[in-house]
């Protein structure tokens, strides 16, 4: 890194300018060492007339000129720094008001009215106004104040102060809040540094599996995700939609910045009224996967928070992978997450549209004809070479497009490509093809076209004509927002806001369509809705519920943050919703016989188990019999210190039932293999032992329980990220599934329909599988019953 010396050397006059300004030797200095700001800040110093120097203040707030100002509105930048050095503008909320006003002005002229009351130009805020403002404040916070001391949020307090005087002296409003803090509380002491001891609520007596039986210390063991309480709040209003969008380098050095003139976004505010119009746009040719959850959350998820409206559109220009299957699919998967589309559209609705501005942008020279393959194509690109044909009179690309339109030219023969930019940086500016030949039938469309235009050719265009306001897309397409303004200005359409967020990989799986498409087809799964695959098909047969996947969506926020998110960040979501909203009962996976023999044959007493473990209302009725089940798990020849389940003299509670004491155990010829327990159980219940157990017993003596088959998941794959991996089909898990048939099950459980969820106490939450008959019921485990997320963890 260069020296201050050095950077001082390098441009002594630019240096000794600056600090005429007022500017402190470090930020002067800093300034000359950036090419940017140096090239600015003179500029702004010519535009203001103060090469000669001038107040601090005024050198201060020219030099905020000379690093934010917006990039859209430089013709206004003069009449600005006249404000600033007549004393018109004179403080830094004064300023960032008018760089908000004149990004949305852009080059466009303005009411000068109206700037100056933005503004605030001519209010003065006296110290005295200063004083009685901040005394309210102080008064309307005493008893905080005096609660909390010094270790109040002082930010909020200026922050009232502000709201009552937003074009005071940021400084003196400061100052001032601090003396009054002072002269209320006296002199800061020791004791105002120590952070407030804040009692932490009590939590619930535990059974034996270590859970807590209350909601409340549920969510709070749980280490619950804090979650943003308006994820939306980054994105701009339709009103605002005028600055720039981006900043596209061409290959002859200049510099384009897209935005809407004044006029265009009024004629857009016009036809929607200054709602928020979104679209959510899936091509129809697979099923959808947990990141188009994440898609929904923000596209239908910014339109419902702002009362706005989101299309469910299919983008459906490639007719040969499109399937009516998919389509149904994807709009049953919508509405099933509780998105309702503003309306369901499909681009193959816009074909006639979008064939007469193609012809539009050929007469305007900026589309061609072109002859080349394919593989010539790819080859040219890579050179950066143009096509043979680029250059082709406009009238002979007109006829030749025509002639593509009535099915004259063969497949394969010609294309219509974009004239863009072939010397750029970005490849996506390298003459995007926008039409090609296909003979094929449009599932949608039918066979009245015989050329199908391309995604990147459509999808902004149909953008522009539903007026969406933002077009929201995962960060692989940030490359594109060039290609993509490009044509709309080429066209001279809206520009809708684009932005970009990260794309959701989950831990363990893998979503790409290609890749689930080989899982399925090759059979390694059962179908797209195998309770392993992250489909939305497959988790929702898996019992993953609506509630839980937007809560999930909603707290790893709308970020640009590319990682992969462990799948027990998942699960932590689906149960905390399942915690509270699933009844519980009582299944046993792996049963070992219990014989109760001091209960009296053929005697059978029904039990109430509630079904809930707060205070609402509900319980299910168990039989209490001679023979009943216990997970073999829960019982072991010899005791531990640590081990709560049953042994030999040991007692334990059953759930909702007795306590029971293990008085003989049943052993096969091998000595080791424990064939049955008997017990004796305490009617009085004066046993009070630390384990409780969940049981099945015989409805009735020598008739079988419910029989039940119960299926077990783990993560699909071993790695984190099999997608990247050379052989990832090797690093499928051989263990990802354990299928019960023979579990045990209480008896109101024969009545479970598919997608019935329930808590199997002391196992985990499950879900009634479509595979359930009459003769027997299935269930999916959808996540285990402890929570292994960490808050904190990545």
């Amino acid at each position: 890194m260069p020296s201050d010396k050095d950077k001082e050397v390098r441009d002594p006059a630019a240096l000794e300018l600056f600090k005429s300004l007022g500017l402190d030797s470090k930020t002067a200095q800093n300034a000359v060492a950036n090419p940017k700001v140096t090239a600015n800040l003179t500029d702004v110093v010519r535009e203001a007339g103060v090469a000669q120097g001038c107040d601090k203040s005024i050198g201060n707030l020219l030099y905020t000129v000379a690093t934010k100002y917006p990039a859209n509105a430089l013709k206004h930048r003069p009449a600005l720094c006249n404000y600033i050095i007549t004393n018109r503008i004179k403080t830094v909320p004064q300023l960032e008001a008018a760089f908000a006003f004149l990004a949305l002005v852009g080059p466009d002229s303005y009411n000068e009215a109206e700037f100056e009351e933005k503004c605030g130009v001519g209010v003065e805020v006296s110290l005295t106004d200063i004083k009685a403002a901040v005394a309210d404040v102080i008064r309307s916070n005493k008893d905080v104040l005096l609660a909390e001391r010094y270790r109040v949020n002082i930010g909020t307090l200026l922050k009232d102060v502000r709201s009552k005087l937003p074009w005071a002296d940021g400084k003196l409003l400061k100052e001032e809040l601090e003396k009054q803090m002072q002269d209320l509380l006296g002199e800061k002491t020791a004791a105002d540094d120590e952070k407030l001891d804040r009692k932490k609520k009590e939590k619930n007596p535990r059974v034996e599996d270590g859970r807590p039986t209350s909601r409340t210390d549920r969510e709070a063991s749980a280490g619950i995700v804090p979650e943003e309480n308006d994820p939306y709040s980054i994105f701009p209003k339709p009103q605002d939609n005028i600055s720039v969008h981006t900043e596209i380098f061409f290959s002859d050095k200049s510099i384009w910045r897209p935005h809407n003139s004044r006029e265009r976004l009024e004629k857009h505010l016009m036809e929607t009224g200054g709602r928020v119009l979104t679209r959510f746009p899936p091509e129809p040719n697979g099923y959808l996967h947990i990141g188009h959850a994440k898609a929904m959350f923000i596209d239908f998820g910014l339109a419902k928070e702002t009362g706005g409206g989101c299309y469910l559109r299919f983008d459906d220009t490639n007719p040969e992978a499109e399937k009516q299957e998919y389509i149904d699919h994807i709009q049953n998967i919508v509405s099933w997450l509780g998105w309702k589309p503003f309306k369901i559209t499909y681009s193959s609705d816009y074909f006639q549209d979008l064939y007469e501005l193609a012809v539009e942008l050929i007469k305007r020279g900026r589309a061609y004809v072109d002859h080349q393959t394919a593989d010539e194509i790819k080859l040219y690109r890579s050179e950066k070479k143009d096509s043979p044909w680029r250059d082709r009179p406009i009238s002979e690309s007109l006829k030749l497009f025509s002639d593509m339109r009535r099915g004259l030219i063969d497949e394969g023969k010609a294309t219509l490509r974009m004239k863009q930019d072939m010397q750029n940086e970005n490849f996506n500016m390298y003459d995007l093809i926008a039409y090609r030949i296909k003979f094929t039938q449009h599932p949608h469309a039918g066979d009245k076209w015989c050329i199908y235009p391309s995604y990147d050719y459509t999808h902004c265009i149909v953008d522009s004509l539903e007026n969406i306001t933002h077009s929201l897309c995962t960060l692989e397409f940030e490359s594109r927002r060039a290609s993509y303004y490009w044509l709309l200005d080429s066209l001279d359409l809206y520009l809708p806001y684009v932005w970009e967020y990260s794309r959701l990989s989950v831990a363990n799986t893998v979503m790409s369509k290609r890749k689930l498409n080989l899982l399925v087809t090759q059979n390694y799964v059962d179908g797209w809705d195998d309770p392993r695959l992250h489909t939305l098909a497959g988790i929702r047969r898996r019992g993953f519920t609506p509630d839980a996947i937007n809560a999930f969506c909603r707290g790893i926020g709308i970020t640009r943050s590319d990682n992969i998110i462990r799948t027990e960040l998942v699960e932590h979501y689906v149960r905390r919703e399942m915690d509270r909203n699933c009844p519980r009962t009582m299944v046993v996976l792996k049963p070992l016989k219990v014989v109760v023999v001091n209960l009296k044959e053929g005697e059978v007493e029904e039990l109430d188990a509630k079904i809930w473990p707060d205070d609402r209302e509900g319980s299910y009725k168990v039989p209490f019999t001679k023979v009943l089940y216990i997970e073999s798990s829960d019982f072991r020849l010899k005791d531990a210190k640590d081990y709560y389940g049953l042994a030999p003299g040991k007692s334990v509670l059953l759930r909702w039932a007795y306590p029971v004491k293990c008085s003989n155990v049943v052993l096969a010829d091998d000595k080791e293999t424990v064939l049955e327990v008997h017990v004796e159980y305490d009617r009085s219940k004066s046993t009070k032992p630390k384990g409780v157990i969940h049981w099945v017993a015989e409805p009735s003596p020598g008739v079988e329980p419910l029989k039940v088959e119960v299926r077990l998941f783990d993560k699909l794959f071993r790695s984190e990220n099999p997608a990247e991996l050379d052989d990832w089909l090797a690093d499928l898990n051989p263990n990802s599934r354990e299928v019960i048939t023979d579990a045990y099950a209480v008896p109101p459980l024969k009545h479970a329909k598919e997608g019935d969820r329930f808590q199997f106490e002391r196992l985990g939450y499950f879900c009634v599988d479509r595979d359930s008959s009459e003769q027997k019921v299935v269930f999916n485990r959808t996540v285990t019953l402890r929570d292994s997320y960490k808050p904190g963890s990545k």
